[in-house]
């Protein structure tokens, strides 16, 4: 039997390699368009992404408490059982989150996190320990809006953006407004990256937090600064190592971009995000941005749009939750046996 010290230093390790390849897969989509556009080099961009997942983590930490606390009821298992949880959970979400980041596909990386839990969770005390009223209003209601939300921000960003282009730069350059727009891309790309920073780089806070809770080495649910710091770096240096193929298919492969493509996908994804994380929603932030392009280029001409793409990338959507939770249910009967 491990020590509850053990537990934490398995559980940390394991929250910050979910984080890198969180940053490889999820933290990627907010600078995919940027760099598409050739608005910076990839490592301008990269640096930009950093500073500002950073950043976000420590303005709220709502998101944290839904993960934490939201998902798997603490009070219905003993402590040792908890954490088994917490760790079959990371390793779901490890697991599969890896596989699609080696394919290059965009998934939810944080569905991947609540997939491993609810399926580590259920194996470990049976569906009622389950809090299904947090999984519906907060987790299960931002899978459904999440999409639609992205579509209809980018849209209208995008109709607003060609209104200003048609009434002020018609007269311009066509390589004058790309300009414009560039500059533009990277005051949105790193309001992206900070939207990014508030939701997702909260999810392994939460998980660590949790553990740190559970076995008393702190004494309320909040989340220490170090733990902030340790998960914003991870992060980073996943998409600084292993981001790109995510972002052939964000940024490259998805849709025909140009800069005012960009900055409207961005702004409105970044919009729609900080909004359901001052609300503690867990939102995934591939379907959020993937949406707004689509969005910024559906009204545009539907050619640009590859459809291909597109299905490959909504297939891994849906899937993603339950094939985490069937790993995360196998994690647990594994880690079970071993500590």
């Amino acid at each position: 039997m491990l020590s509850a010290l053990g537990y934490v230093i398995i559980i940390i390790t394991l929250a910050l390699l979910y984080d890198f390849f969180n940053g490889a897969n999820d933290s990627a989509n907010a600078i995919a368009t940027v760099i598409a556009t050739k608005a910076l080099t990839p490592l301008k961009a990269l640096a930009l992404a950093s500073v500002f997942n950073l950043t976000g983590a420590f303005i709220v930490t709502a998101v944290a408490e839904t993960i934490g606390k939201g998902i798997v009821a603490p009070s219905d298992l003993e402590t040792d059982v908890y954490l088994l949880v917490l760790i079959a959970g990371l390793l779901g979400a490890i697991i599969w989150t890896s596989i699609c980041t080696a394919l290059g596909i965009p998934i939810s990386v944080t569905h991947s996190l609540v997939g491993g839990l609810l399926g580590a969770g259920i194996v470990a005390g049976g569906m009622g320990i389950i809090q299904w009223a947090v999984l519906t209003n907060k987790v299960f209601l931002a899978i459904a809006l999440g999409p639609f939300v992205g579509f209809v921000a980018g849209a209208v960003i995008f109709i607003v953006t060609s209104w200003v282009l048609h009434l002020y730069f018609k007269k311009t350059p066509t390589p004058a407004t790309e300009g414009v727009f560039k500059k533009l891309q990277i005051i949105s790309s790193s309001f992206m990256a900070f939207s990014h920073g508030m939701n997702d780089t909260q999810n392994a806070m939460g998980v660590i937090t949790a553990a740190l809770l559970s076995v008393g080495f702190i004494s309320s649910f909040y989340v220490p600064w170090w733990v902030k710091i340790m998960c914003g770096s991870a992060m980073a240096f996943g998409t600084f190592l292993l981001g790109w193929r995510v972002i052939r298919m964000v940024g490259l492969r998805l849709a025909k971009l140009e800069p005012k493509h960009g900055f409207s996908a961005e702004t409105g994804a970044g919009l729609a995000i900080v909004g359901v994380s001052l609300a503690g929603m867990p939102v995934s932030t591939t379907h959020v941005l993937a949406s707004a392009v689509i969005g910024g280029t559906f009204f545009q001409s539907l050619r640009r749009i590859r459809w291909l793409e597109v299905m490959r990338m909504f297939t891994a959507w849906i899937i993603t939750i339950p094939i985490a939770a069937a790993v995360g249910g196998m994690a647990f009967w594994v880690v079970q046996l071993w500590l």
